[in-house]
């Protein structure tokens, strides 16, 4: 640990890595239950995967609502009411027999909690953190890695045990009594951390929030951020489903997923030291390269190694490259008011996590084959390839590729 950075900003560390575990998990398992759901109700696989593009857009708003809360009244509230939104959410879907019941129940309040842990959390962390804050706020999300290989193989050994409706209820049983406790562990830094008072003076960082949303770096941010999530959202939602299309059977397939997890807990570790001694803007295209190749890469795999092998590259690149979001942010525009613009980008990425799920529904309702939105997902990772080296230079560092002064 760097010398002066407080020891309990590890163990904040461990609880936001638990709540993202918990949250994502909860939050995905709609992917896992996609098919007992379509069995069951007899809803079409877009009208159910329209429930997480509500999931996603629901999270993007109310993150920047959230994350303007924990900058003005601190994390633990913030993420306390998170957890017991979740809960009910899942609850509620659990019950619902009309398809307009489960989007309001898990598209909208699972949503909305959802977006309660993720900004507010690696806001607060990087308060704590002055020389590894890349690896910290990585560490943060890795309980997105973890949850693949963790609530995912849970989520689908439940529906071997019952039906999906109580498999889902026992889920929100399982956020009350984990998320709620942990969420008392949360806590601002000290006046004295090293981070608490130190703010970036680039890019309208000590300005009012509204300048800093109109600068070039924030523009940049969110449409990277946007390009990057539209690029992963289809892939991680629908590729279980494409398994399951080439003749693998559930268990087998939710073990890609799992294999994803595996990456993605690499990904957030290289990645974040690769931040904190490049730069988390070189890391960055770094990531969104190697994730473009991934996605395409799964048109061509329909045995289990292949599926692994690419979900293993897909899952490295995506998770190492999430939370340099939150890294790149605070570089720009300081810590006094990183939850707000963090939550404001993940807001507009949203809106490219929704994309996927209903898009891939859709091609998949209409083609009977996923292969244009793998091919569709890797162009657009191209695309935010080029974005982020459309950053501009945060004084001091040196430049992501040779321009004119």
């Amino acid at each position: 640990m760097a010398k002066n950075e407080p020891a309990y900003g590890w163990v904040m560390v461990a609880a936001g890595a638990v709540m993202t575990c918990i949250a994502a998990g909860a939050m995905f398992s709609l992917a896992v239950f996609l098919g007992a759901i379509a069995a069951e109700t007899g809803w079409s696989r877009a009208t159910i995967s329209s429930a997480m593009t509500l999931n996603f857009l629901a999270m993007g708003v109310a993150g920047f609502g959230w994350g303007a809360a924990s900058d003005r009244f601190g994390a633990r509230p913030v993420v306390l009411a998170g957890a017991v939104i979740l809960g009910a959410g899942l609850l509620l879907s659990s019950r619902a027999t009309t398809p307009w019941q489960f989007q309001a129940a898990y598209g909208v309040l699972v949503g909305i909690a959802t977006g309660s842990f993720f900004a507010p959390m690696i806001a607060v962390v990087s308060s704590w953190f002055e020389t590894r804050r890349a690896l910290a706020v990585s560490l943060v999300s890795v309980g997105v890695g973890v949850a693949p290989m963790t609530m995912s193989p849970f989520a689908a050994w439940l529906l071997t045990r019952m039906d999906w409706r109580a498999a889902e209820a026992l889920l929100g049983l399982l956020v009350w009594l984990t998320l709620i406790p942990v969420a008392f562990l949360v806590r601002n830094a000290p006046a004295d951390a090293p981070a608490s008072s130190s703010a970036a003076p680039h890019a309208g960082g000590r300005g009012e929030l509204a300048q800093a949303l109109r600068s070039r770096a924030f523009i940049v941010l969110a449409a990277t951020f946007f390009a990057c999530c539209a690029a992963h959202s289809g892939p991680i939602f629908h590729t279980v489903s494409y398994a399951m299309g080439c003749g693998l059977p559930t268990l087998a397939a939710v073990t890609i997923y799992s294999m994803e997890g595996v990456g993605g807990l690499a990904g957030r570790l290289v990645f974040g030291l690769l931040g904190d001694r490049l730069g988390a803007k070189r890391a960055l295209v770094i990531g969104l390269t190697i994730q473009a190749i991934g996605a395409g890469a799964y048109m061509f795999a329909s045995k289990l190694p292949e599926f692994y092998t690419v979900a293993t590259i897909f899952g490295f690149a995506y998770g190492g490259t999430m939370p340099l979001y939150a890294v790149i942010a605070r570089d720009y525009f300081g810590q006094r008011i990183l939850g707000a613009v963090f939550g404001a980008a993940a807001m507009v990425s949203s809106l490219g996590m929704a994309l996927g799920p209903w898009i891939g529904g859709a091609i998949f309702d209409t083609l009977h084959s996923y292969a244009w939105l793998y091919a569709g997902s890797a162009a657009i990772g191209l695309v935010a390839v080029v974005l982020a080296m459309l950053f501009p230079r945060v004084p001091g560092e040196p430049r992501l590729q040779a321009q004119p002064a």
